[in-house]
Formats: C-alpha cells, structure tokens, sequence
C-alpha cells in the first residue's frame, strides 16, 4: 500500500503557490484493507475514504471506461492492480497528472513538469475528449493561471472544439456547470475563462446570449472598444481586479444581454436594452439554477445599472423609485453591490479604465437620506396602514429632493 499526493498539490508546489486542497491516491490497497485500518468510505462512485485522524480524503487508485453520455456517464474500475500511471492517465491536464510521496519524488509518466515550465495547458491523453465538464476546467484553469502567462495547446483546443460541436455539453447538469462556471468567475482573470470558451465554440452552446454580444457595435463616444462583447470581456476583467464578489460578477457578465437582441438597422444604438435584456437574463439563471441572490442581482443591475450611470441627472421621484426597487431599508448589501457593479460597467472601457465614478457616492448619499427619514414622529401623528406607507414616501421624496439639491448645487 503506497500512498501518493496527486494533483493540484503537486502542480501547485512545483509553481510556487499556496497549496489549499490536497489530493491523496492509494495504490495495492483494497477496501477491506482501507477499511481495516479506520478508513472511513464516503464514496457512492468510487471507493474514497476519509483518514481516521485527520479526516483527509483518500482515494483508491482507479481506471475509467466511458460509458454514457456527460460527465457522470462513466464506469469506474479500483484493484490493488491498477497503477499509479494507470490512475493519473485518466486525469485531464498534463500537469495535473503528477504524483509525489512523502519524500518529494515525483512521478511524471505524462510530463506534467515540462509542460509547467512551458505554461501550457495540454491534455493527457485522447480520452480527454470523453468528458464535456473538461471544457469548463480548461477554460477555468486558464483563468487561473493566465497571469503567469500560461495558454490552452492548440491540440487541446481541438479536442475542446469537438466536445462543443459533438452536442455534449447540453448533458451536463446545471448543478456541474453552476460550479466550473461560478469557480472560474472567481479566479483572477474570468474575462480569459469567457474567451476560452467562445475560442472552441462552447460559449455559443452553453450561454448563446453572451456569445451573440460579440460583434454588436455600439456608439463610440461611450464604448471606445465598440464591440459589446469586448465590452463585457472588460467589465468582467475589471470586477476581479477590484476584487467583487461572485453576485458582482455574474451580473456584471449579464448586465448587456439585451444588446444582442438589437437590429441590426437600429445599431450602434439599443434603445431600451435595458428592459428587452431582462428575459434573457431569467432565462440564464434558469438554465444553470444559479443561487438566488445572484439571480436577484443580475436581473436589478441589468434593468438599472444606465439608471446608476445617470445618477446625477435622475429626478428626486426616479431615485426614490430606484432605491425602493433595491429595498435598500432592509437590503443594504444588494444596493451596494449594484454600485459596484454600475461602477465596473463605467470602467469595462477601453481607456477609462481609471476613471472617477461620482454617481457611486452620489447614490449612497442618497440611499442615506432616504434611510434617515424616521418613522416614528409618522406613527405619533397617526398614520397608520397605507396612509402610514404614502406619508413615509413622501417624506423620503422630500428628503431625496433636499439631497438632491445640496449635492449637485
């Protein structure tokens, strides 16, 4: 029985990065052996075990036959035969396909190591092309690691080109692609992981309405890069730099799908984009069940976000209406993130990247002086009920006009 890290672990140690999760294949053991020494099984697929003490996971070394269609469509064989080539050979990436004991020796049958020091993301081996999830983790491992240069092999990309024609990808769960997609937009550079993806054809399988952006013109004296897909590519770019959470992210990926649905007689303009964008971003959520309060943000920024950007100009009833739309009394985090998100929008442009965004105070100073109206004096001259709910409007109303004026006077 030896036991092997596997993995991301060895790849990361080797580039010189934190090492988080730790991967660990046993190979000439069986699970009556596992279990003998107090292993614990958690594996319903395949025999993984969890370490007595630490808890650690621990997997018997394992072969794999496709056997289905999608990423779960595969028959799993584990024995004290299989070898420790035989187990890294079913991995994606070369160089996630290396092994290393206690003392450090690696095992490199696939040259992981090499392709490493070359910065290329190349596959293992043929049956690479049997898995359509391996789309989705090329894109996201080159999102990873785009900032230490590296690239998909172009023999790669084939592979990842005939998985996205082949109809595949439509068997993968929303739940699976939810993972690698809300993963990937997490990772440093997200905008390459939607590049990727569009570079093999999977874009226009898995999320058609971002790959229609691509190659819609719109006016250059707002957008200098023009193409609305280059556009979005930039405001996802610019979210992870300025570090946003994944709600940010998401709806700074679908804040323009409406775009993509302007004539083309009406282009560079898209009048009311805004609105005509929302049914696709539903549709979006839907399809991958993303969780709630990404959906929820999507959909708000996607209707609102040119609302941020004329801030300044917008009435005192547009803005009260604005803010009510956000629930901001009880909901302060989701305004705040639509800020951000308006804010990403305003710099995703091809040198204003470093522009200033006053509506981003502007807009808090206003959810402030709405927040400030009390209700109390409203209840002790009797209001009550609806009446209550008209008074307290009005009083915000009067408050946001008040603001209104001091701040832009």
């Amino acid at each position: 029985m030896q036991v092997y890290k596997v993995g991301g672990a060895v790849r990361d140690r080797l580039l010189g990065l934190p090492v988080t999760d730790i991967d660990r294949v046993v190979v000439g053991a069986t699970t009556e052996e596992m279990l003998a020494k107090g292993y614990r099984p958690v594996g319903a697929d395949f025999p993984v075990f969890l370490h007595p003490k630490t808890g650690e996971e621990y997997a018997l070394a394992r072969t794999e036959r496709k056997s289905g269609r999608g990423y779960g469509g595969f028959t799993f064989y584990a024995s004290p035969e299989v070898t420790l080539e035989e187990d890294l050979i079913r991995r994606d990436l070369t160089i996630n396909a290396m092994a290393e004991d206690d003392q450090l020796n690696l095992t490199d049958p696939y040259h992981g190591q090499r392709d490493l020091e070359a910065r290329i993301l190349r596959h293992v081996s043929p049956a690479f092309a049997e898995d359509p999830l391996r789309v989705l983790r090329v894109a996201r491992f080159a999102a990873r690691y785009a900032g230490l240069g590296f690239t998909v092999a172009d023999e790669t990309m084939d592979l990842m080109r005939q998985l996205s024609e082949s109809g595949e990808l439509q068997a993968l769960t929303a739940e699976r692609s939810w993972k690698e997609i809300s993963r990937a937009l997490m990772e440093d550079h997200p905008q390459v992981f939607i590049q990727v993806l569009r570079d093999c054809g999977a874009l226009k399988e898995l999320l058609p309405e971002v790959d229609a952006l691509f190659g819609v013109p719109q006016p250059e004296t707002h957008h200098p890069e023009i193409d609305t897909g280059l556009h979005t590519l930039s405001v996802l770019e610019q979210s992870a730099q300025h570090k946003q959470p994944l709600t940010v992210r998401w709806a700074c990926l679908l804040h323009d799908l409406g775009k993509g649905l302007t004539p083309e007689d009406e282009w560079p303009r898209h009048i009311a984009h805004e609105y005509t964008g929302l049914k696709l971003i539903k549709a979006v959520n839907e399809r991958f069940k993303v969780p709630k309060d990404c959906q929820e943000l999507a959909l708000l920024v996607g209707q609102y976000h040119t609302h941020g950007h004329r801030a300044l100009e917008l009435k005192a009833s547009t803005l009260l209406e604005l803010l009510q739309s956000f629930d901001i009394y009880r909901r302060p985090q989701r305004f705040e993130e639509f800020i951000a998100a308006c804010e990403m929008d305003a710099r995703g442009r091809k040198g204003l990247e470093q522009r200033s965004y006053p509506q981003a105070d502007y807009l808090r100073g206003a959810a402030k002086a709405a927040r400030a109206v009390a209700v109390q004096p409203l209840l002790e001259k009797g209001f009550k009920g609806p009446e209550l709910g008209e008074a307290l409007k009005r009083e915000r109303l009067k408050a946001l006009k008040a603001y209104k004026e001091a701040a832009t006077a």
